[in-house]
């Protein structure tokens, strides 16, 4: 299953190379829910990642070892942070951060246009974020105790296209 999602993730990268050479402007998003939180202190609303989360962590840093990320954009919460992390980290990328409440917005817009972006968030943001990029009604929120999904959003002039992965 790697095997083939790196090769749609480098598909997608491929596409977006050709498409520049036509002089078309290409925005990449990568959209992913942070890892597994810990759950033990339900009055905790900053939760930090369980060990099984950091390691899905890492994993979505050697998942995206081939993508040429640009940016890479979180909620300002421990569990998102340190989902980004070992990404950030392997493309020498400082995080930068984003209002949940107010995604996609013409500040951001412009920020990332003609980019390739990663954007950590959570399970009742992910989904719409993909939504507003879309400007369609095509995802649902995601499951509480799902951490894989995969959305990729390519902007390229007036058309977007989407796809979703589960990433395991």
């Amino acid at each position: 299953m790697k095997k083939y999602l790196l090769l749609i993730v480098f598909a997608f990268s491929l596409f977006a190379g050709f498409a520049q050479e036509k002089d078309e402007e290409v925005t990449t998003y990568y959209l992913i829910r942070h890892a597994e939180k810990d759950r033990s202190d339900k009055t905790n609303k900053d939760a930090d990642l369980l060990p099984i989360g950091n390691e899905r962590a890492t994993r979505w840093s050697k998942i995206f070892e081939n993508v040429s990320f640009d940016m890479v954009y979180t909620t300002d919460f421990n569990r998102t942070k340190q989902t980004a992390s070992p990404t950030a980290q392997s493309k020498n990328l400082e995080l930068l951060f984003y209002n949940p409440k107010i995604m996609y917005d013409e500040g951001f817009q412009k920020a990332t246009k003609g980019k390739t972006v990663l954007v950590v968030g959570h399970s009742n943001t992910t989904p719409f974020f993909a939504n507003a990029i879309l400007e369609e009604k095509k995802y649902q929120q995601i499951d509480d105790h799902n951490n894989a999904n995969l959305y990729i959003v390519t902007v390229t002039n007036a058309t977007k296209t989407s796809v979703l992965l589960k990433v395991n």
